[in-house]
């Protein structure tokens, strides 16, 4: 640890958000480039006006995540404090508990994160605090990517193509090295009383064993995905049997990497002629929808809740059936590639992004269950669960969002099990009841066949498919 130079009188304040990670954290680049002492905080706040809770699942790894964040600060001498209640209360307490005369934070922004942001900036400026926020989350800020007439995108290619005109997204920062003296040590909570695990019961044997949550298990995770996934990411990241996805999801929606970070390990990786630019742009365009996602969220602040297309309003949803819903999210639907997708997604807590469009289509779609109902239920189960790629998927299959599928498109399960798990080894390897038939004998089940302890569907595609276009229908002749 290194003694900066600057006036130690002065103390900085990190406040640590979605983004816990040393390295590519230009906040606490800023604060550490500024000298003086420096304190580190992160607060769990789930009561500020019209914050969203966490799901389940996203609870358990931001323990992990916090976890490892604090492992990581204790190397380099610091305790990562930890406050939980009203951001808007505890920064500025803390900030007059320890000191401090200077805060950094990454931006964030859903709405009702931006205005605890904004209301804090003009309060503690005109104490006289130095306050700046970063940008760190995002490759293209929001409101800097309009249309010719000023106005939000709501079409995802002239959105990114808008963004790719901008230029080359900033190369990512190192991690520090020179650590300035710690800020003399401030009351913290106990990471253990925010009871962010399941224990009665614990559900979360399947988490443990699929992921690491953390800076370095996200760059493990990418180094191998690296190696494995991305020369082969075009032709085969619509296949679930395969593992060729990135699996970054939830360390991105985490902070734990940056979409910085992953940009530059992308373009590292191009310059390896055996890589293809084929599977460089794909991978670059799927961060592209993220940032679509957050550009729709920013500037439709309702997205989780209201129809971006108004219209919808009217559609004639069935109330959900108990039975029907609760088949869905345990995979006892009696469709096997839907079965297998809301079952790795119980046991794993993530679902490959195909197959969270199949079963979205069938719960929409085949069940006609408003798509509200299921985005609340991945909000629930997801690790990767993001205010803003949540919504904006869920309507995007729904039809009701922007650049969405038309309604009319509706996901034929079986034809989507043959041609992207053609073996039906992603089926068999979710569905254990179905682990002893052949990719033929499984296909003919939602037609009528059987199979020893595997239900029948619970609804027939085809006849469901006819409701739903009628309810389309009936939406359209009111219009």
């Amino acid at each position: 640890m290194s003694t900066s130079s600057a006036d130690q009188s002065a103390t900085s304040l990190v406040w640590f958000r979605e983004d816990l990670r040393l390295a590519d954290n230009p906040a606490l680049t800023a604060a550490i480039e500024r000298g003086g002492r420096l304190a580190l905080v992160y607060i769990l706040d789930e009561e500020s006006e019209g914050t969203r809770p966490l799901g389940g699942a996203s609870r358990w790894w931001l323990h992990h995540s916090l976890a490892a964040l604090s492992n990581d600060l204790a190397a380099h001498g610091y305790r990562l404090i930890l406050r939980r209640g009203r951001a808007g209360d505890i920064l500025p307490a803390l900030i007059q508990e320890i000191g401090a005369n200077a805060v950094d934070w990454n931006r964030r922004y859903g709405a009702a994160e931006r205005a605890v942001d904004a209301t804090l900036k003009t309060t503690l400026r005109g104490q006289g605090i130095a306050v700046e926020s970063h940008q760190a989350g995002l490759l293209f800020e929001p409101w800097t990517v309009t249309t010719g007439a000023g106005q939000p995108y709501r079409v995802f290619t002239p959105f990114w193509r808008a963004c790719l005109a901008r230029g080359e997204p900033r190369p990512p920062l190192p991690a520090p090295h020179d650590w300035p003296p710690p800020a003399d040590g401030a009351a913290s909570d106990d990471l253990a009383d925010w009871a962010l695990l399941p224990t009665k019961p614990d559900w979360a044997a399947g988490l443990r064993e699929s992921w690491q949550p953390g800076e370095r298990g996200a760059q493990a995770r990418l180094a191998q995905f690296q190696d494995e996934g991305l020369p082969h990411y075009a032709g085969q990241r619509d296949r679930p049997d395969i593992d060729a996805t990135s699996r970054l999801s939830p360390h991105l929606r985490f902070g734990e990497v940056s979409p910085f970070q992953l940009w530059h390990a992308a373009g590292v990786a191009g310059r390896q002629e055996t890589m293809g630019r084929r599977n460089i742009d794909k991978f670059l365009s799927e961060l592209g929808w993220r940032e679509f996602s957050w550009h729709l969220l920013f500037h439709f602040p309702d997205l989780p809740d209201r129809n971006f297309q108004p219209r919808f309003d009217a559609f004639p949803w069935r109330e959900p059936d108990a039975a029907d819903l609760a088949a869905w999210q345990q995979g006892r639907t009696g469709i096997p590639i839907v079965d297998a997708g809301m079952r790795q997604l119980w046991h794993t807590g993530w679902m490959h992004n195909r197959v969270r469009m199949i079963v979205a289509s069938f719960l929409i779609k085949n069940l006609l269950i408003d798509w509200r109902i299921g985005e609340a239920w991945f909000w629930d189960t997801l690790v990767d669960a993001d205010a803003a790629s949540n919504a904006a998927s869920w309507q995007w299959v729904a039809g009701s969002g922007a650049d969405a599928a038309p309604y009319f498109r509706v996901f034929n399960p079986v034809l989507q099990a043959e041609k992207f798990d053609p073996r039906a080894d992603y089926i068999r390897a979710h569905v254990p009841e179905l682990a002893a038939l052949p990719a033929s004998e499984i296909a003919r089940l939602t037609a009528g066949g059987h199979a020893r302890g595997y239900p029948a569907p619970i609804v027939d595609l085809q006849e469901s498919r006819r409701r739903a276009l009628d309810a389309f229908a009936s939406l359209k002749a009111d219009e």
